[in-house]
């Protein structure tokens, strides 16, 4: 969805959102379906924005970190990323299965000295894994002034 522009500020930049707020959801997935049934009673939602309010950074903790499970990421992403080399250098090099092989043995020991470089340097100050996601406290609805009014009564006969 791209952004409206309020008439100020530099074009491609950035703008806070304008509008009149029809509608307030917990998830966005809820705001997102509030948005397409506007959409499919032929309302002009190219004046509609969603707005993710009260921001919050989440990291999810997904496992605890050990040596062993470290290199075994490292040995799982090298031989990823040597596979791939070894495949662009099969076009080149014979046979190719020498090629493939040595790809994967040098992403191998890349993929573990570059792990593990990282992990011994943080001393057992974050033994754990985890992922990051910004996430909104609620997702409001917002609408032009001269169509929010129609906005809201459709939307109040959504349920969700």
């Amino acid at each position: 969805m791209q952004p409206q522009q309020s008439g100020r500020g530099t074009p491609g930049l950035p703008t806070p959102p304008s509008g009149w707020p029809i509608g307030s959801y917990p998830t966005y997935a809820q705001a997102q379906k509030a948005v397409d049934y506007l959409s499919d009673n032929s309302f002009p939602v190219q004046n509609v924005t969603i707005v993710g309010v009260d921001l919050m950074q989440v990291e999810r903790v997904t496992g605890r970190l050990t040596w062993g499970r470290v290199i075994l990421q490292g040995i799982a992403g090298g031989a990823m990323l040597g596979l791939f080399i070894g495949m662009l250098a099969s076009f080149v090099v014979t046979p190719a299965q020498t090629a493939l092989l040595m790809g994967v043995a040098g992403g191998i020991v890349f993929g573990v000295v570059s792990s593990a470089i990282p992990y011994a340097m943080m001393r057992g100050q974050r033994d754990f894994a985890s992922t990051m996601q910004l996430v909104a406290g609620r997702y409001d609805v917002l609408c032009d002034p001269t169509t929010a009014e129609r906005g809201r009564d459709m939307l109040a006969q959504l349920s969700l």
